[in-house]
């Protein structure tokens, strides 16, 4: 699939955070409107760690869908993770100040009682290294460690998905869903390198039989 002129590339991407950022920024004004029910913070909070999951698998879909589609989504898989990133923080950040106020022995009793608290902490603090390289001067300097450093997303979409479906106290369709395509997604994984050495082959016959 031809990739879009270098102009329009960077305007998509442009338009790629705007309409990323938009379920955010609607629900807060449906919050601060008084119109995210009778538990408005908790409301708040799980729509943004919900998003957060989604860019995430979206960040990692977008290798299966060039290998298998040869839709190249390149160009726009930093947007989506630092989009993930963003909803991750967003996200802390209600548990921090309006869920939790501030109070450093109430976080701790939820560290200490609930260890999908823990899981999602550790997705932040993994998160940010990542989004902090993601850009061009990093991969230049970092070279092939940048590679292996970003491999943590996988670790993270793990921690993430677990950290959602344990907050939920159940497994109903929605975590069910999400559980099924982070395993997915992350066992793509592990068949690629076959896959791709197979891709490499048949081409190799296809053009010596040519």
């Amino acid at each position: 699939m031809a990739a879009l002129p270098v102009r329009y590339r960077s305007l998509s991407v442009w338009a790629l955070y705007a309409i990323g950022l938009a379920p955010g920024l609607w629900t807060f004004y449906l919050g601060v409107t008084a119109n995210l029910g009778a538990d408005p913070v908790r409301t708040f909070e799980h729509f943004l760690g919900l998003w957060a999951l989604r860019f995430l698998c979206l960040t990692l879909l977008v290798t299966p869908t060039r290998d298998l589609l040869g839709i190249s989504l390149i160009s726009y898989r930093r947007a989506l993770g630092l989009l993930a990133f963003w909803y991750v923080v967003a996200h802390f950040t209600v548990y921090l100040t309006l869920d939790r106020g501030m109070i450093l022995s109430s976080i701790a009793g939820d560290l200490a009682k609930r260890p999908y608290i823990m899981l999602g902490m550790a997705g932040l603090i993994m998160l940010i290294p990542l989004a902090l390289t993601s850009n061009r001067w990093s991969i230049r300097r970092l070279g092939p460690r940048w590679i292996m450093l970003h491999r943590l997303v996988y670790v993270i979409a793990a921690a993430g998905v677990l950290h959602y479906a344990l907050s939920l106290k159940s497994i109903t369709a929605e975590p069910a869903f999400y559980i099924a395509a982070v395993s997915l997604l992350l066992g793509y994984r592990l068949v690629r390198p076959r896959l791709m050495g197979w891709k490499r082959q048949r081409k190799a016959r296809v053009s010596a039989s040519a």
